[in-house]
């Protein structure tokens, strides 16, 4: 079987509906106002693929839509992106994802309408689909219900086809945190959760609490700290690398999923892992120079000069 792919992404696919300027916050009975709207392509695992193949990836995406105005506006953005669109599910039985982001400054309330997302199967993802690529990444296992079950076989299946493998959990909506990491992370090369998240996820009060619970039989862990950067735990030693600060933030959608991008397209490359935390970081830092995102993600030059011009840093 040829491979075709640097990353095959699996995940969850919905449009974002994003209000901006919104004059208090809902309350039920009353109406509010807001000054801006934006709709765009959402989901951490789209925004994952489009920034990856931004950053010259050659990227696929299987994931279940429905058959509706929003199915188009996801796969036309996949595809301006150059991210490849043909292993998607389209089903008549389900309606496309949807959220709708209420954004506060630096902080957002999302409501997601999960949709056909919550029905792609582990089977969904066959072997041939697999064997087309050098790496697979998941992000959002918590809205996928139909495949949280069996996530591990998925990994699994992966490592026996000789892929490498990246996961970010995402947000559990229902806060059950209920993973069985023991039989997952041993398949899992990166594990990519924020501090919130690993916290929850491995029901711990700290990073290092929760790294003694998982270092037995976890590969390396990413840990994403917002404006305090980033920790790795590479088997060995835990490693801290300081965020790339932006002054004038437009809004913060989408930052850590630019980070495993970044992290993921450096992973791939072989480069050292503090290499990878370091892009991780610039690669998040970018997202927040523009709404959205992917807005920042036009191609690999405007991202160098980005980086070079914001920032400093030379990619």
């Amino acid at each position: 079987m040829s491979v075709l792919f640097d990353v095959l992404v699996v995940g969850e696919l919905n449009v974002d509906i994003i209000l901006d300027k919104i004059q208090g916050f809902p309350e039920v009975g009353k109406e509010i106002i807001s000054k801006e709207l934006n709709i765009t392509l959402g989901s951490s695992s789209a925004i994952f693929a489009s920034n990856l193949s931004s950053l010259d990836n050659k990227v696929a995406f299987i994931g279940k839509i429905g058959k509706d105005n929003f199915s188009d506006i996801i796969k036309k953005s996949l595809e301006s992106k150059k991210v490849n669109t043909d292993f998607i599910i389209s089903s008549e039985d389900y309606k496309t994802g949807l959220t709708i982001v209420l954004n506060y400054d630096m902080n957002r309330a999302n409501v997601t309408f999960p949709g056909a997302m919550e029905h792609l199967l582990e089977k969904d993802v066959a072997d041939d689909i697999l064997g087309q690529a050098k790496h697979l990444h998941l992000s959002s296992i918590f809205l996928q219900t139909g495949l949280i079950k069996d996530v591990a076989k998925l990994f699994q299946r992966a490592k026996k086809l000789g892929l490498t493998t990246s996961m970010d959990p995402q947000w559990d909506p229902s806060e059950k945190w209920d993973l069985d990491l023991n039989e997952l992370l041993p398949y899992v090369d990166v594990f990519l959760p924020n501090t919130e998240e690993f916290k929850f996820i491995t029901k711990s009060s700290n990073i290092e609490s929760g790294l003694e619970k998982i270092k037995s039989f976890a590969n390396v862990v990413v840990v994403k700290d917002g404006e305090n950067g980033a920790h790795l735990w590479d088997t060995k030693k835990l490693i801290t690398k300081p965020a790339f600060l932006n002054e004038n933030v437009a809004d913060c959608i989408g930052a850590g999923d630019s980070f495993d991008a970044g992290f993921i397209s450096e992973y791939l490359k072989g480069a050292d892992l503090e290499r990878c935390l370091e892009v991780g970081n610039i690669i998040g830092a970018i997202n927040t120079t523009a709404s959205g995102g992917t807005a920042a993600f036009e191609n690999i030059k405007t991202i160098k000069e980005i980086a070079k011009n914001k920032f400093l840093y030379h990619l």
